[in-house]
């Protein structure tokens, strides 16, 4: 038993402080239990580092380990109290533990590897064998000491995107800014209207950085217009090719809607139209070049968004590009099709924003992309029912965090 407990103490390495005394097995349950006694002769106050005296020691705790084989293993300790020279009794300083926490840093640390494999909670409690409640927290503590650690305030910010994204069913959603330059979440907040949005900026961003901000891609949301303009006094709002192009594909989906009822041939079609060429299947192809010849309204809208898309093909000076969005525009309501006149019409009514997308390269491509991994962290989670727990799913896997605890 003594090369046991010798084998353990050089394995486990909970610091020169700690010592396995005991071992006990639980056969029944498949449980190891490990028991840790303070070993240094010193003592010294946790918050000011200062010698201490011992107290007393606390009752037996546990704390989840790390599986020894098959076996679930636990840490038992009585933890030495200290009398400080403030005459306050504390708790000694574990270091492979936090004081409020009945899991190991190791527990933690193996958390924290498989969710960034599985993306999923429940998955990741099951294969641990733990419960879906202790990974949820472990998430919680992560990002928070990550946000804690992470200091952007003396960071540039030339450029930031903000994008919304649906939360749960209903009209609820979260607002996501993000780097493009860094490819990761700043932060999330919720709600999108804009006594919400104007909290989250404010809150991310000091005066100076705020006056630094160059360039903004986001989509029309009348919000967050507002608080780009309230936030970032010197900053250009670039309405992105990916929203815009979303905004005619709703035109096109919502035109092919009302001609569907009148035609057969536009039944089962809405893939076939709104999918890039290249990504169509063989039977896509040959109902989309059916529909791509003929006079249907909808092959009309087809090519309006084609040839805005072909907009963003040239270099442009801002005069340039204002003239060929009102080209464009002109040509387009020629058509007089009602559900793409609305959408001209406010792409006119925001001209500025879209003009800075014709002559810029700046868009929202990183920003989609992360809306991407949300919504598949969404749909491997199956949703989530809270902000909160949202919030810290996006930050722990896409804020670029710091999310491992210290080494001890």
């Amino acid at each position: 038993m003594n090369f046991t407990k010798d084998f353990f103490n050089l394995v486990l390495d909970f610091g020169d402080q700690w010592v396995i005394t005991k071992i006990e097995t639980d056969h029944s349950k498949l449980h190891v239990y490990l028991y840790l006694e303070y070993c240094s002769e010193s003592y010294e106050d946790p918050d000011s580092l200062e010698s201490a005296k011992l107290y007393d020691h606390c009752e037996l705790r546990e704390w989840r380990h790390l599986d020894i084989l098959h076996y679930k293993s636990y840490i038992r300790c009585r933890i030495p109290r200290v009398k400080c020279e403030d005459g306050k009794v504390k708790q000694v300083s574990l270091g492979w533990a936090d004081k409020h926490d009945r899991h190991t840093f190791h527990f933690e640390i193996r958390v924290i590897d498989l969710l960034q494999i599985t993306k999923n909670q429940t998955r990741t409690a099951e294969f641990l064998r733990c419960s879906f409640r202790l990974v949820n927290r472990i998430i919680h503590r992560c990002t928070e000491r990550g946000m804690a650690r992470r200091n952007i305030s003396k960071n540039p910010f030339e450029h930031i995107s903000i994008d919304e994204k649906s939360f749960k069913k209903g009209h609820n959603y979260v607002t996501v800014v993000s780097h493009p330059k860094s490819g990761v979440v700043i932060d999330v907040g919720e709600n999108r209207d804009e006594k919400s949005v104007n909290y989250l900026l404010s809150n991310i961003f000091t005066k100076e950085q705020s006056q630094s901000v160059n360039t903004v891609s986001m989509d029309m949301w009348k919000a967050y217009m507002n608080s780009v303009n309230r936030n970032f006094p010197n900053a250009e709002v670039v309405h992105d090719k990916f929203h815009l192009i979303a905004y005619l594909n709703k035109g096109i989906d919502q035109v092919r809607k009302r001609e569907v009822k009148y035609n057969d041939v536009l039944i089962n079609s809405r893939y076939a139209i709104l999918k890039n060429e290249e990504n169509l299947t063989e039977k896509q192809r040959e109902k989309f070049d059916l529909i791509k010849s003929s006079n249907f309204e909808v092959s009309k809208v087809w090519h309006i968004r084609e040839n805005f898309k072909e907009l963003f093909e040239y270099f442009n000076e801002e005069k340039e590009a204002e003239q060929l969005l009102i080209h464009w525009a002109h040509d387009s309501f020629m058509q007089n099709i009602k559900e793409v006149n609305k959408i001209i019409l406010m792409f006119l009514s925001h001209a500025k924003g879209v003009i800075n997308a014709l002559i810029s390269n700046l868009n929202n491509a990183m920003a989609e992309r992360l809306n991407g991994k949300i919504q598949e962290l969404k749909l491997t989670a199956r949703g989530y029912r809270t902000f909160s727990n949202f919030r810290s799913a996006i930050l722990f896997f896409y804020g670029g965090l710091s999310l491992y605890p210290l080494k001890w």
